[in-house]
């Protein structure tokens, strides 16, 4: 069973993340302007530019799982770590890192892994180390999320900016309401992004996994 989220703001119209459109206007505008021209080459270029653009801004809709207490993944990608760790941005405790890997050819809107309440977002500046190296989520660009699930556990899920990707896009203020599945941000060009889930979860993924954002399952909390 499953069910369709809204997101924070209503971006379900087309499903193409708004930040994406003034990119693609530009790729569209220069591929019509050189093929206008005739100038074969760069027609060519700028299409196959154009279609890498939409493609990576694409916002499709998913199906979201309705079971109570399970945690979805937040982005598209591959499971690249799952390990205890020490959380210290705000949980100060051990708890399960689950790390997914974006790569430029991924749908980069990011979803909430569990309803509740958002308490806290913090930003850092930071390096662009390339995403898949474990010290990039302590010292690259980055972007933490607190969820408070009905007051009874909590749960953090990081933006961490990469190589390529510069910009990090997050919806999500202190205070909002929000549902499992429901878009959260994005993080443009190839990323990662962290989840530190409870140290008894019942963890349902494994290295090297591809999940799906909003409707992979990444554990069950107990």
């Amino acid at each position: 069973m499953g069910v369709n989220v809204p997101s924070i703001a209503d971006r379900s119209k087309i499903p193409i993340a708004k930040e994406g459109i003034p990119y693609i206007f530009l790729a569209t505008f220069f591929t019509v302007v050189f093929a206008i021209l005739h100038w074969v080459s760069l027609t060519c270029v700028f299409l196959a530019t154009t279609v890498l653009v939409v493609n990576f801004f694409r916002d499709p809709e998913r199906i979201i799982p309705s079971e109570p207490d399970l945690v979805v993944s937040p982005a598209d990608g591959r499971i690249i770590a799952v390990e205890k760790v020490q959380e210290e941005i705000f949980l100060h405790c051990q708890v399960i890192k689950i790390s997914i890997f974006m790569t430029i050819f991924n749908v980069h809107v990011n979803r909430v892994p569990c309803s509740g309440k958002v308490k806290e977002v913090k930003h850092w500046p930071g390096r662009f180390l390339s995403a898949n190296k474990k010290r990039s989520s302590i010292e690259n660009e980055r972007n933490a999320v607190l969820l408070d699930m009905e007051g009874r556990r909590q749960l953090v899920v990081v933006q961490v900016a990469g190589l390529i990707a510069r910009r990090i896009v997050c919806w999500a203020k202190p205070g909002d309401y929000v549902a499992r599945g429901e878009r959260f941000g994005m993080i443009r060009f190839g990323s990662r992004l962290d989840v530190y889930v409870p140290i008894d979860s019942n963890i349902m993924v494994k290295r090297g996994n591809k999940v799906r954002a909003g409707e992979s399952v990444l554990c069950r909390l107990t």
